[in-house]
């Protein structure tokens, strides 16, 4: 026989208020005299009938002066559950409001020990509670608190291709049963939260949706992290299945509402999600981030990073974005000498899509240079099927195109070309597959995305989605290719600007989703 902590209907009642109104509880300021560190690990076995429950509690000193705890009791699935915390003198209170679990206890001379009693509601027990104290931190301290949701470990398989993959399930507070999306990342190899140095894309999107009722299911690519297989050996067909096994494990979810579950998917994964729709056992619905309508060959032409030497790669992206920059401030300097000319509004109206107009032609130019560039590169491992053979002619035009770089830089970049992805890549065809779609389908594109033209692509995505009725298509004004918003939307953190998903993408996606199924109660 087992204690149980509040179960069933009344557990998920206490965790579904307790983390709604609390929204992931302030900690409570330490009183009375006599104040010293708790921070560290608490723990100890609780007495029940037939056994022991392993008890631990976690506490933070913070900054302010206030302290900050979580409980965890393992084996009742109780994981980092918000507990405040309470000191007068050698008396500690530690409170888990939301299991309705309560540990008072004295702490002893040395410092390491609090014994005292458990409480919850129908049973009491005497606990005692030792210390372990946190390891020596090399840097600063940083924290952050526990979200307002549920955050499961999991592993699902691609059965076909005998792939495991380790991700994470995050599903809203209350009983559900909630819509759901699995995320998909672009091309190479990325973690489940689609990392770009600092920003965190798909860990930004995971969040977002599941603080406002939509469950997701993210995972790293393959060959990342627990996850087998190597991303380089992977192609579109491939990722399909790995979104097909996604689908499917999320229908064995009980919290997961089955009729609305979707694939949700950025630059490849866009185009993953929608091949899988248009297979066997489809999703409910699409979201598609800066997915590409043009072929593959026409896609990585334009892709500086794909063909040329890696150290040269951040700094033709770096040009291009300054070329475009610096067409918006002539631009916008036109505009304000009509202004104090004293323009009507008419006139200021044709003068900015003249502009607009201009500013298109100068990328559209950039756009062709590149290409011109690329083309001839690609054509070789189009044309050449033997990896050795293509790899010499690369390393070759890729001196002539770029001289005095290290031969470490011209051999890792045709090795690149010549990866099974890159040449699957190359005979991928988006258009092909997209008249069996059926489900709704978002496609969403930003406008200030350098690496895919948005009109191109979602004129040619939109037209492709014969099947479906329900295809909605927007341009997000200031949006990059990472779905980065302008600058001026970017939160400070440590006194700096930090990227940050734009938002209204993210409320773009949320309102979709939501109109397709509505949040549960």
């Amino acid at each position: 026989m087992t204690v149980h902590l509040p179960s069933g209907r009344l557990w998920r009642a206490l965790l579904f208020w307790g983390l709604l109104l609390l929204g992931g509880h302030q900690p409570a300021q330490a009183q009375g005299p006599g104040r010293y560190s708790l921070e560290g690990e608490w723990k100890g076995p609780l007495a029940v009938p037939g056994g022991s429950l392993p008890v631990q509690i976690f506490v933070t000193e913070l900054a302010s002066g206030n302290r900050f705890a979580v409980l965890n009791v393992v084996p009742q699935r109780i994981n980092r559950i918000p507990t405040s915390v309470e000191q007068r003198g050698d008396t500690v209170v530690f409170v888990a409001e939301q299991v309705g679990c309560r540990f008072k206890g004295v702490r002893t001379p040395e410092g390491n020990r609090l014994t005292g009693i458990w409480s919850q509601p129908g049973y009491q027990a005497a606990l005692t509670l030792e210390f372990v104290p946190p390891p020596v931190a090399a840097a600063p301290k940083t924290f952050r608190f526990p979200p307002p949701y549920r955050v499961q470990e999991v592993k699902f398989a691609n059965e076909t291709d005998k792939i495991v993959f380790a991700g994470t399930l995050t599903i809203p507070a209350g009983e559900g049963p909630f819509p759901a999306v699995a995320l998909l990342s672009d091309w190479d190899a990325q973690d489940e939260d689609g990392r770009y140095g600092d920003y965190q894309l798909l860990g930004g999107l995971a969040d977002y949706l599941t603080r406002r009722g939509i469950a997701v299911l993210r995972f790293p690519d393959r060959g990342v992290g627990q996850t087998g297989g190597r991303t380089e050996l992977t192609s579109p067909d491939d990722r399909a299945r790995d979104a097909q096994a996604a689908l499917q494990f999320m229908r064995t979810q009980p919290l997961l509402d089955g009729a609305h579950l979707g694939l949700l998917g950025h630059g490849e994964g866009g185009n993953v999600a929608l091949l899988a729709a248009g297979r066997p056992l489809p999703p409910a619905f699409v979201v598609a981030l800066a997915a590409a309508g043009q072929s593959g060959l026409e896609v990585l032409s334009t892709q500086p990073a794909v063909g040329w030497p890696a150290a040269l790669a951040d700094s033709v992206l770096r040009r291009t974005a300054r070329g475009r920059a610096a067409d918006q401030q002539v631009g916008q300097a036109r505009l304000e000498k009509m202004r104090v000319s004293g323009a009507n509004a008419a006139q200021l109206q044709v003068q900015q899509e003249q502009i607009f107009l201009r500013q298109r032609a100068e990328e559209k130019k950039r756009l062709e240079t590149l290409a011109k560039a690329q083309r001839p590169l690609l054509d070789i491992v189009r044309h050449t099927t033997d990896d050795a053979a293509a790899r010499a002619l690369l390393v070759g035009a890729l001196r002539a195109q770029q001289p005095s770089q290290p031969d470490s830089a011209y051999a890792a970049a045709a090795e690149r070309l010549t990866t099974p992805w890159a040449r699957s890549y190359l005979r991928f065809y988006p258009q092909q597959e997209l008249a069996a779609v059926q489900c709704p389908v978002l496609l969403l594109h930003g406008t200030d995305d350098l690496l895919l033209n948005a009109d191109a692509n979602l004129n040619l995505l939109a037209k492709g989605l014969k099947g479906t009725r329900q295809v909605e298509a927007r341009q997000l004004s200031g949006v990059n290719h990472l779905f980065q918003g302008p600058a001026t939307e970017w939160p400070l953190i440590d006194g700096r600007q930090s990227p940050a998903v734009s938002v209204a993408a993210l409320d773009a996606i949320r309102s979709w989703i939501q109109a397709l199924a509505p949040p549960a109660k």
